[in-house]
């Protein structure tokens, strides 16, 4: 039986990680079978420079934080080695550094997550991953107004050639 200071410990640690999910954006498990020591520093890098925070918890205390927190459809997916990707603010940098990195290496999976306080399959957290970022999407809708833009000053020009040729 465990003592009272160990569960007293516990019970703290669950209370802390509730805490985190609770004003976090993106709670993300997946699991790190077969990562070696290499790519696992430089995932975890890659995770802190984005603002998130990438760790690796036991499942049940993972498991009773997510249920402090509401949260009790996830317990399949708190199978296996689990490590729990907390976003605090935007979640979308997050998602696409730990997608990238699971397409690049086939033992690395998402087995599932909470986006802003909702339970999300690994099929909506992949289409989410692979949406392009603002910046793609602000460049693109810049390129379409500048080639809208140039058409039209072609066809002004060529509006005006066609005049000063007529008089």
């Amino acid at each position: 039986m465990a003592s009272e200071k160990i569960i007293k410990a516990k019970e703290e640690e669950v209370k802390k990680l509730a805490e985190k999910m609770k004003d976090a954006s993106l709670v993300l498990l997946v699991d790190y079978r077969g990562i070696n020591v290499a790519s696992d520093t430089v995932l975890r890098k890659d995770v802190r420079a984005i603002g998130a925070e990438y760790t690796v918890i036991k499942n049940n205390i993972t498991r009773r934080a997510l249920k402090e927190c509401g949260i009790d459809t996830l317990d399949e997916a708190l199978e296996g080695p689990t490590a729990v990707i907390i976003a605090k603010e935007e979640y979308l940098p997050a998602l696409k550094a730990i997608y990238k990195f699971a397409k690049a290496n086939d033992y690395y999976t998402i087995k599932g997550g909470v986006l802003e306080g909702k339970v999300t399959t690994v099929e909506e957290l992949t289409t989410l991953a692979q949406l392009p970022s603002r910046e793609e999407l602000i460049a693109k809708l810049a390129g379409c107004l500048l080639a809208n833009v140039s058409k039209l000053a072609a066809t002004l020009d060529a509006v005006r050639v066609k005049k000063e040729s007529e008089e």
